[in-house]
């Protein structure tokens, strides 16, 4: 458990520089220039993943469960994960309303990520992974948006094209994890198999 612990302070700390902390971040960069802070950040951002990962794996091996999610959750998971989806793809499909309104996609595609997979895993493991990445994803997002009301940026262009993109292809990734079970490649455990989906 320590090690996920440290996977995640080390994975999430290193990503809530721009959001939380701008000062500390443009000290590194006027340090050691934007080249040196790209290196260091992705550095550090490799070692959190991987002991986030390496931890999280070891501590499913002794499960201590809170609380056994009810069966109906496993599908309230299932249909936030759509949205999620639908918010990462838009994350990179310039010019779709959902990116216009909401303005950081992908911050509240990990916010809905988590928060579905909380209702659905009642391990400590779980709760610690998810709920860490649910409580950051609150507060860099609320960042975010005090950021954008001290802008006055125009609003950018959209077009429904490519709004109509973004729910064809969260649509077809999202159908690629449930049915196609990518997700069990992937994690090891099929989200419609259990009723509690990982």
């Amino acid at each position: 458990m320590l090690i996920l612990l440290i996977g995640l302070t080390i994975f999430l700390g290193i990503h809530s520089l721009q959001s939380l902390a701008p000062q500390v971040r443009q000290s590194a960069i006027d340090r050691w220039g934007a080249l040196g802070f790209k290196g260091i950040y992705s550095a550090f951002s490799l070692l959190g993943f991987v002991l986030l990962v390496q931890g999280y794996a070891q501590a499913r091996l002794e499960p201590v469960l809170l609380w056994a999610p009810p069966t109906g959750m496993t599908h309230a998971t299932l249909a936030l994960m759509w949205l999620a989806m639908v918010l990462l793809v838009a994350t990179y499909v310039p010019g779709n309303h959902i990116q216009a309104r909401m303005r950081h996609p992908m911050t509240l595609s990990v916010k809905v990520w988590a928060l579905a997979h909380l209702l659905s895993n009642g391990q400590l493991a779980d709760v610690l992974l998810f709920g860490g990445f649910l409580v950051w994803s609150v507060l860099v997002f609320r960042a975010a948006r005090q950021r954008d009301r001290a802008s006055l940026s125009a609003p950018p262009r959209v077009r429904t094209w490519a709004t109509l993109l973004v729910l064809a292809v969260g649509t077809g990734v999202w159908l690629a994890f449930w049915a196609g079970d990518l997700h069990l490649w992937l994690i090891g455990v099929s989200p419609i198999a259990l009723p509690a989906a990982v």
